[in-house]
């Protein structure tokens, strides 16, 4: 049996690397571990920090494909993130122009979420602790 510890990191392609990074560090506000540029690839890597736990690798390249993720699109449904309060992190979101889905209760576990976008329509989730 495989002996995993936990989730590495999670890779992100975007197609404005400047709006990205923005959302990401500034609305998001994870920290820039690494930046690196590959010629090569004509592409970004940014590493990000989420807390000391988890990493965010942000990757452009030339015209990538857009992805398909609405309503219910085979692949990964969804990126969460565990926050204190839905309703802070909303009041956060929205401030930096961000919209929110309606708040809703998890049938299972009663805690409240919310989905929203980053500037690739990638969908992501706040899920109240």
């Amino acid at each position: 049996m495989l002996n995993i510890k936990k989730i590495h990191h999670v890779a992100i392609i975007c197609s404005d690397y400047e709006a990205s990074k923005y959302f990401y560090t500034k609305v998001m506000g994870f920290a820039i571990l690494a930046e690196n540029y590959r010629e090569e690839r004509l592409s970004y890597k940014l590493d990000l920090a989420v807390n000391d736990t988890y990493a965010i690798e942000l990757f452009s390249f030339p015209d990538p494909p857009e992805r398909i993720s609405q309503p219910e699109a085979s692949g990964l449904r969804h990126l969460a993130f565990e926050v204190d309060t839905i309703e802070e992190a909303i009041l956060w979101l929205k401030s930096n122009g961000v919209t929110c889905e309606p708040v809703r209760t998890d049938e299972f576990t009663g805690k409240k979420f919310t989905f929203f976008s980053d500037p690739d329509n990638l969908p992501l989730e706040f899920y109240e602790r």
